[in-house]
């Protein structure tokens, strides 16, 4: 990173069909349908054109299966890191014991690494899902990043939203009662910081807010005022990104397959926020806003942009331990030393 831009970062958590369906309720989940094919058709070549490399969080279970594998192998042939998404992308990854998640790790780092060639040492759980025992296991497993937190206020407006069409039973509903998270979450960190435990540290990068408002700035919200208006949906956009360099935030943009995929790419998924527009339209908001994002910042993978944070020597620290909660935790204190 020497461009003389500030650093940032940009990931895409690679959500098949099937995990939608899932978290929604729906049927036939089990059968693993995916648009992976269709996703990495449209997305690998805007990212080229733009000149961008990023993180892909791929999920275990659809690394294991063969009709997935050219387009899970194509992400990293064109140069993009691979992250740990999770293995079935559950978003109550929380109430898993350590033996739990220490096998949900290794089968999708076993996955991951036999059709890329990439051991992963990034994570991001289902839903922002994160707790004490899963730091834990990443960092015994020699994890370098975790990026498991969404500082916003408005996780309970997000999961009223999701539940308002979802066939859920009682036992699913509680389940999924912290998917994206509680309102105290806007108390988190907005800039990195590091986890530490004795000998033992691990770099947390947030998915960026807006600042002060902790509103999200991730393009999937971005394309929802795109509904109405995509002139003011990009304003929107590079206002955060403005705010961002004025409060010293090295930003993380987050992407979703639904971002570059619309209604006439997949029309079983008309619950989620956004999915009345159409795969082209969606895409020239997203275009637009990649190019700014690049414009104004030295845009790299997260493990990149995690290890020039580390080297830089001044991250705050913070105990795993003070995690209450699925991507709920105070505020970090320097670690003496």
């Amino acid at each position: 990173m020497s461009s003389g831009k500030s650093p940032a970062s940009l990931s895409l958590d690679a959500d098949n069909l099937w995990a939608y369906q899932m978290t929604h309720g729906d049927a036939g989940w089990e059968a693993f349908p995916t648009y992976l094919d269709a996703l990495v058709a449209v997305v690998l070549p805007m990212l080229e054109a733009i000149g961008l490399r990023i993180t892909f969080f791929v999920v275990g279970q659809d690394a294991a299966l063969e009709k997935n594998h050219a387009a899970i192998a194509a992400l990293a042939t064109a140069g993009h890191e691979i992250g740990n998404h999770s293995f079935r992308h559950q978003p109550w990854l929380h109430l898993y014991t350590l033996d739990e998640i220490h096998t949900e790790l290794a089968r999708t780092e076993e996955a991951l690494q036999a059709v890329t060639g990439q051991r992963p040492v990034g994570f991001r759980g289902p839903g922002y899902s994160l707790s004490p025992d899963v730091l834990r296991a990443l960092m015994d497993r020699g994890y370098e990043y975790d990026a498991s937190t969404l500082p916003t206020v408005i996780g309970p407006l997000a999961r009223r939203y999701y539940f308002r069409s979802a066939r859920l039973s009682p036992q699913q509903r509680s389940e999924r009662a912290h998917l994206y998270g509680h309102a105290r979450d806007g108390l988190q960190p907005l800039k990195p910081y590091q986890w530490v435990a004795g000998p033992q540290s691990l770099v947390e990068i947030p998915v960026t807010t807006m600042p002060l408002t902790r509103v999200p700035i991730h393009i999937s919200y971005v394309l929802y005022l795109a509904g109405p208006s995509p002139a003011a949906a990009y304003r929107y956009f590079s206002a955060a990104l403005r705010m961002c360099a004025l409060r010293g935030v090295q930003p993380s943009i987050l992407l979703h397959p639904l971002d570059f995929l619309g209604v006439d790419d997949v029309d079983s998924l008309q619950f989620f926020p956004g999915m009345h527009l159409t795969g082209a339209r969606k895409r020239e908001t997203v275009e637009r806003c990649l190019r700014t994002f690049a414009e104004r910042f030295e845009v790299a993978p997260l493990r990149e942009h995690a290890r020039a944070l580390k080297a830089s020597g001044s991250l705050p620290g913070k105990s795993p331990w003070k995690v209450r909660s699925p991507s709920a935790s105070a505020v970090p204190e320097r670690i003496p030393g």
